[in-house]
């Protein structure tokens, strides 16, 4: 995977995360009964498991990266943009410090997951799995905005004609 790969992924995010500091605090946290239930826990949820697999079982740089309900429950948009933040250096990091051993399978066990046995995963395959498990729940997020009455912000690459590209 290429590095703008993941400038696309960031910035249909960022789409998303720029339209929900418009949503009252009482629409960013209502409940719905799919995904993680509120806007902001499904956005957690989602950096969460760039922590978890990346900052975690692959680079060993966090033992225990999901947080407690307390903590999320108190995470406004701008908590929750640190929070990615933090995963996105993550991925930074697995693309440089694995771009030789990149299909090189890591056998351990998940320190979230004590006794629970070893996985055996690549650091491509757990990059490939996270931003494939974004993309399912930023569908989720952009149905809960529009069962909240509000036009979702489209974030298909492909309509995005004056996206910006980082390097």
């Amino acid at each position: 995977m290429e590095r703008i790969e993941y400038e696309w992924i960031k910035q249909t995010r960022q789409i998303l995360l720029e339209q929900c500091r418009e949503l009252t605090e009482e629409e960013f946290t209502k409940e719905f009964e799919f995904g993680f239930l509120s806007i902001r826990d499904t956005f957690v949820h989602v950096a969460g498991c760039y922590h978890a697999w990346l900052g975690s079982f692959v680079l060993s740089e966090t033992t225990f990266p999901l947080l407690k309900k307390e903590v999320i429950n108190n995470m406004k948009v701008d908590d929750i943009q640190r929070y990615f933040n933090q995963a996105d250096e993550y991925v930074e990091k697995v693309l440089e410090q694995f771009k030789n051993k990149f299909d090189e399978p890591i056998e351990k066990e998940p320190s979230w997951k004590a006794g629970s046995g070893y996985i055996r995963k690549t650091p491509h395959q757990l990059l490939f799995h996270s931003i494939t498990h974004e993309s399912h729940h930023k569908g989720q997020i952009v149905t809960m905005i529009r069962l909240l009455g509000h036009i979702p912000r489209n974030t298909d690459i492909l309509g995005l004609s004056d996206i910006k590209f980082v390097k």
